[in-house]
């Protein structure tokens, strides 16, 4: 399996956003032809004020319907069917019955949505350079595991903070995960120095793959205060080594999925036959 992540600078501008998604996925299906794609978190919608983050969140299908989504879901989906790859949906602004949530979409290469993931572990944090952030205010959190097979691999969804949460990672592995992705949108003054040490640790415990696009660069809040986002996308093999990294600025980077190295790292250390619950 080739796989390819998408780093993105999306702002308040939810067509903007969605034409800045489509030209990088052209460039990378084109150029690297990966098996599957994946974007950053809440790509469709990052910045402006609450009432802006309303306007553009959607409310998804019902799972299993053929009804229509929103522009974001959409294209996600058309995109999948026109490129004959599975697209993991990064994540996007879903409208709740009373909060938004932060939720991951995927589709297989007929268009058919084949998961759905909202994020657990929600940013309620105060930052190295003083910027407080809270998530919860206007996101519910997720309470589900959720796992899909894609080209014989199986997959495990998880979005930017859960990755400080080990338990999850366990989980997943013990619930058969090959691949993990982390869409994200890591801020610079945490990512400068946490972003690649949490991944690569997740990697190495788990003996997973990990693909974790990010959002990158500049992009203003409701008042007009700029925010900086950290990038550096990569790609993480079992052993814990970086394959592929994306440095400022947006664009893609590719990884070959190696089933066989998996398979070699967990015989030679089966640390989930040596875990013990505590």
């Amino acid at each position: 399996m080739r796989v390819s992540v998408i780093q993105m600078n999306p702002g308040a501008d939810k067509a903007d956003n969605i034409a800045q998604a489509r030209r990088l996925i052209d460039q990378a299906v084109t150029q690297d032809r990966p098996d599957i794609v994946s974007l950053p978190e809440v790509w469709d919608s990052l910045g402006g004020d609450r009432a802006t983050r309303a306007a553009n969140a959607e409310a998804l299908p019902a799972r299993g319907s053929n009804e229509p989504g929103g522009e974001a879901y959409e294209f996600l989906r058309e995109t999948a069917r026109a490129a004959g790859i599975h697209v993991h949906g990064g994540s996007i602004i879903e409208q709740g019955p009373e909060k938004l949530f932060n939720t991951t979409v995927v589709f297989n290469p007929d268009g058919s949505e084949m998961a759905r993931y909202r994020k657990m572990h929600l940013f309620d944090i105060v930052a190295p350079d003083g910027t407080g952030y809270r998530e919860s205010a206007a996101y519910g959190a997720g309470d589900e595991i959720v796992t899909y097979d894609a080209a014989g691999v199986k997959v495990g969804c998880a979005i930017c903070y859960d990755v400080r949460f080990p338990d999850l990672f366990w989980t997943l592995r013990a619930a058969g995960a090959e691949l993990i992705f982390l869409p994200s949108a890591f801020t610079l003054a945490t990512g400068r120095d946490h972003w690649e040490a949490l991944i690569r640790g997740r990697a190495i415990e788990t003996q997973c793959w990990f693909a974790a696009p990010a959002t990158w660069g500049k992009h203003l809040e409701g008042k007009g205060e700029p925010r900086f986002t950290y990038g550096h996308s990569m790609v993480v093999n079992p052993w814990g080594h970086v394959v592929a990294r994306a440095s400022d600025g947006t664009g893609w980077v590719t990884a070959r999925i190696d089933q066989d190295l998996t398979a070699r790292v967990r015989r030679d250390m089966p640390v989930l036959d040596h875990r013990k619950r505590l």
